[in-house]
């Protein structure tokens, strides 16, 4: 792809960086913010610049937040020793949508791959384990994708959790084999929550 200008170059090149963004759909929004006013332009430079100079991660369950606590941990109406364990803020969202979770969350930050070079140590696993070392967690549901990683990260944790006095369990597969979390639709997703099964069940099928 052949560019009149090196300042539109670069910024093509740093806009494909994004993920599901190729070099021409980065060319079409780049083009798209030229045409902007130069205010909003910097709108979106503030947001972002902001976003990564200010952004939190909570303090209890890891989830992006404004604050050191995210107002789902904050929330005193909220079942505090039940966690869902998810991948990131992705899932978080699309099970707070269905509107059927009322207990609090642990984001892991990734899923164990050992092909992409991720262990168990580069995920937020330990701090889990404490929680429930600790007499806080009376169950823990396991929320990741249907997929391998998924899979193998889900029983990772379970190991490490089965002598302790907590419950395991796993969403119903109402989401299919192989599908990412935040893309089942909300009625599903709602009632695989609630239709939660043991997780020693889940290793028999």
């Amino acid at each position: 792809m052949e560019f009149s200008s090196k300042l539109l170059e670069n910024a093509v090149y740093e806009m494909s960086q994004l993920p599901g963004i190729g070099k021409r759909t980065a060319l079409r929004l780049v083009l798209h913010l030229l045409r902007q006013p130069e205010e909003q332009t910097g709108h979106l430079t503030q947001a972002l610049n902001k976003l990564r100079g200010e952004i939190n991660f909570c303090k209890n369950c890891h989830n992006i937040s404004d604050t050191t606590l995210c107002e789902i941990c904050a929330n005193p109406n909220r079942e505090s020793a039940i966690v869902c364990v998810v991948e990131d803020v992705r899932d978080v969202m699309a099970i707070e949508n269905t509107s059927q979770y009322r207990g609090q969350y642990h984001v892991l930050g990734g899923k164990i791959s050992p092909l992409d070079g991720i262990g168990p140590q580069d995920l937020n696993i330990a701090s889990l384990i404490e929680k429930v070392k600790q007499g806080e967690v009376s169950e823990v549901i396991f929320a990741l994708s249907s997929t391998m990683e998924g899979d193998t990260t889900n029983f990772y944790i379970y190991r490490q959790l089965e002598d302790l006095p907590v419950k395991t369990s796993t969403i119903a597969r109402g989401i299919a084999v192989g599908d990412e979390l935040e893309y089942a639709d909300e009625v599903t997703l709602g009632r695989s929550i609630l239709n939660r099964i043991p997780f020693e069940n889940s290793l028999k099928s």
